[in-house]
């Protein structure tokens, strides 16, 4: 399998169609527009036919707090190392271009927690809880 996971921006309509093919909250085209305008970095990986097959971002303040959102695989690609590897960028750049102090979180859907943990992510419980408000 030849796929390229690559530092760059991800197209709005790219980004729409991996949330909703990936199982992920569909996004309105306004509400993509100005979040991808805000991420602070984020990962794109694509095919060997062009197509964009997964992605990764890290979006906040860049210096207090910031969030690993949005990782995903299409369906047919899971279980490759693709996630692990849009991991190993994220990692890359909060190792190397965020402050130490910088809280970094995230929300594990299902089984990534396993994936996160190879990170160096660890759950919050009991020392605090992640919460989240549905509009």
């Amino acid at each position: 399998m030849d796929i390229k996971v690559e530092v760059r921006d991800i197209p709005v309509e790219s980004y729409r169609n991996l949330r909703v093919k990936t199982g992920l909250s569909p996004k309105s085209e306004e509400a993509a527009k100005i979040g991808l305008t805000n991420t602070l970095f984020s990962v794109l990986v694509t095919n060997d036919k062009d197509e964009h097959i997964g992605m990764g971002r890290i979006v906040g303040d860049g210096g207090c707090s910031c969030q690993v959102v949005d990782i995903c695989v299409l369906p047919n690609y899971q279980g490759c190392g693709i996630g692990r590897m849009i991991m190993q960028k994220i990692k890359e750049y909060i190792d190397n271009d965020l402050p130490e102090t910088c809280y970094v979180s995230l929300i594990a859907d299902g089984d990534a927690s396993y994936l996160y943990e190879k990170f160096g992510f660890k759950d919050t419980m009991p020392i605090s809880k992640g919460m989240f408000l549905r509009r």
